[in-house]
């Protein structure tokens, strides 16, 4: 079995912002991972998003490392939602809730919420492995009309999320990062 999170975030000399992520957030036990493979630690980022002052905090250190371009956020099914509705109400800039397939049914959009056409948008998820889903969410809204060049996490979990995104012409920016 593979520890994929050994080392989790820890925090600044004058932050406590990732060690309260980590007692929030940090599980052991066995975990199958979206890649196939199992982990003993795993990184909860539905735990530090349901606590209110603590998705607060984390949006508020995150409004500094939003690229000035940026025209709309859009937060990924169902990671993203949270983080991308606190950072708006922290800039004001307006919302896309991204889904992972269009509905069949009601509007059938990919992209709910704000209009992305013809705008700088930046992908925001909780926590970043692999950087799939944010490679495939891109390829999905750029023919809607999006020009995407960065997407925002809280957690970078150090694996290749940044490489397969830097291939996609996605840098990735983070808040934190295990090491």
């Amino acid at each position: 079995m593979r520890d994929l999170h050994a080392s989790l975030p820890r925090p600044a000399a004058d932050d406590d912002l990732s060690a309260r992520i980590r007692q929030a957030a940090h599980l052991t036990g066995e975990f199958l991972l979206r890649s196939g493979e199992t982990a003993t630690q795993f990184l909860d980022e539905y735990r530090f998003a349901a606590d209110p002052a603590l998705l607060d905090a984390a949006a508020r250190a995150m409004v500094p490392l939003i690229p000035p371009t940026t025209e709309v956020l859009a937060g990924l099914e169902l990671g993203g939602v949270p983080v991308a509705t606190a950072l708006s109400l922290h800039t004001g800039l307006p919302i896309a809730f991204i889904r992972k397939k269009a509905k069949i049914h009601g509007t059938c959009r990919l992209a709910e919420g704000a209009d992305i056409t013809a705008k700088h948008v930046l992908i925001i998820d909780a926590v970043v492995n692999t950087g799939g889903q944010i490679a495939l969410s891109a390829a999905d809204l750029r023919p809607l009309g999006a020009t995407i060049t960065h997407a925002l996490c809280v957690i970078d979990r150090g694996r290749s999320g940044r490489t397969t995104l830097a291939t996609h012409g996605v840098e990735l920016l983070n808040l934190l990062e295990l090491t």
